[in-house]
């Protein structure tokens, strides 16, 4: 599921964004190519609510690296597109909405925190029933 997460993320940041801009996913070997998007999972956490449903909390940190030395007010525009762009996104045949929606500027780069919590089922394998009872019955006539 963390998987086609970070896919649609990713595809709904080339929807908005368009094709001047790179987007990495979790992490960049060398060479980072600006303006772009580098995705990571932050501290994810599962927690039972009943029998086999789950609640997923997948947090997202999805760095943006601007174009330009003074970029306040490229990263303004941006946060702009991202809070609208990033509030539901397509995961598989499903769509999630973005919550705890926050950001903040550290040395020049946005960090924009999102979160897409799913509910998941676990699958219940079923236990194999215990083999063929044969029983005898008999009526008793005259107390015999």
């Amino acid at each position: 599921m963390l998987n086609l997460t970070y896919e649609g993320i990713a595809k709904k940041l080339d929807q908005v964004f368009g094709e001047g801009y790179e987007i990495y996913i979790d992490t960049v070997k060398q060479g980072l190519k600006e303006p772009c998007f580098l995705i990571t999972a932050v501290n994810g956490n599962q927690k039972q609510l009943v029998g086999s449903l789950y609640s997923r909390e997948q947090p997202f940190n999805i760095k943006y690296f601007p174009q330009f030395e003074d970029p306040t007010r490229e990263i303004n525009d941006v946060i702009d597109c991202l809070q609208i762009g990033l509030e539901y996104i397509e995961v598989g045949p499903d769509i999630l909405q973005g919550t705890k929606i926050n950001h903040e500027t550290i040395d020049g780069v946005l960090h924009f925190f999102v979160n897409y919590d799913v509910r998941v089922r676990k699958e219940v394998i079923p236990e194999e029933y215990m083999g063929t009872l044969i029983t005898n019955e008999r009526v008793k006539h005259d107390g015999n």
